[in-house]
């Protein structure tokens, strides 16, 4: 095997009806990959299908820890490819996904990083629509997080610099990310292809912690903007509504 060019950290807990296509989903790739899972004490059947692909695996644990951005951090802190990023266990990547988002990044070198597109998926994978990606803008960014995490990879170098997540939010560290990434490096590439997809099912922490990731969201808006545009108001209950739908 060549040197992993890509560092894929895989949080989990109580996921394991998900759990094992993300883990196929990012071994299957065409480009080399480390992978970690940090399972924070699962009691479901997720420690029988880490177990199942270990031999696969850099390295894995299951004990409590100190929540979700944390987790990933530590994961992240175990590799050493030079690319980054990490998958929710409910999420999963497309055959290339990984492959073409590296390639954006091998050949843009002063990029920190780089996403894709993807689709919104039911809990048994069946594609209700895309996300809505766009190519970044901060003025929409403000707005609306057009950035699909799952669709996205990190230069390791970029990633230490702003010192990867801060474990102190609970659902907006993805968000608050990106504006560090573009604050210090720079507006990032977006690629036009579809890399990843999320899903959309009710036990999400998004669809139920919605007033939070409101909360969270424009606390981040506020730090790296420091105006709130008015559809964080506006359009609460608007999302309340999709959400309970999905």
């Amino acid at each position: 095997m060549s040197r992993p060019l890509v560092t894929v950290v895989i949080p989990s807990l109580n996921q394991g009806q998900f759990l094992e296509q993300a883990i196929t989903s990012t071994l299957d790739q065409d480009v080399e990959t480390e992978l970690y899972i940090m399972d924070g004490g699962s009691t479901d059947d997720s420690i029988q299908i880490i177990r199942k692909w270990d031999r696969h695996i850099s390295a894995w644990r299951s004990s409590p820890d100190g929540g979700q951005a944390q987790a990933i951090n530590e994961g992240i802190q175990l590799g050493s490819a030079p690319f980054v990023c990490w998958l929710n266990s409910d999420d999963f990547f497309y055959r290339e996904g990984l492959g073409s988002l590296v390639a954006a990044l091998e050949g843009d070198p002063d990029t920190a990083f780089a996403y894709g597109r993807c689709w919104t998926v039911t809990s048994t994978g069946r594609r209700i629509s895309p996300y809505l990606t766009a190519g970044f803008s901060p003025t929409l960014f403000s707005s609306f997080c057009t950035i699909c995490q799952p669709g996205t990879l990190i230069r390791r170098s970029a990633w230490n610099a702003v010192h990867g997540l801060d474990k102190s939010l609970y659902l907006a560290f993805d968000y608050d990310l990106w504006w560090k990434l573009f604050k210090r490096f720079g507006k990032p590439q977006y690629l036009k292809k579809f890399v990843a997809a999320t899903r959309a099912h009710k036990a999400t922490k998004t669809a139920t912690n919605i007033e939070q990731h409101y909360s969270e969201s424009i606390s981040v808006v506020t730090r790296y903007q420091r105006i709130i545009p008015l559809k964080w108001k506006l359009l609460l209950p608007i999302m309340r509504l999709i959400r309970r739908i999905f």
